[in-house]
């Protein structure tokens, strides 16, 4: 998949109480962050990071990871061992 996400080098990873931190985004924060400029989120990400998406915002793009899978246009098994 050929992506037009501007992709930070950094994705912020809101922690529980603590400042975020900055880690180097994964093959799966990649492919949410393409899916989530499909939906027009990705500024939104970008911003407040993962944790500011309504439950339903985040559901979609699960949703959308999930239908890719079962169509064979991904590989989560791939996608989860880079983690």
């Amino acid at each position: 998949m050929e992506s037009r996400v501007k992709i930070p080098a950094k994705v912020k990873e809101p922690g529980r109480g603590q400042s975020k931190k900055e880690k180097q985004p994964t093959p799966m924060d990649l492919l949410k962050l393409e899916i989530a400029e499909e939906l027009g989120l990705a500024e939104k990400v970008q911003k407040e990071g993962w944790g500011g998406l309504t439950s339903a915002e985040s559901g979609r793009i699960g949703g959308i990871i999930t239908q890719r899978a079962k169509k064979g246009l991904i590989d989560l098994d791939a996608l989860r061992a880079e983690e």
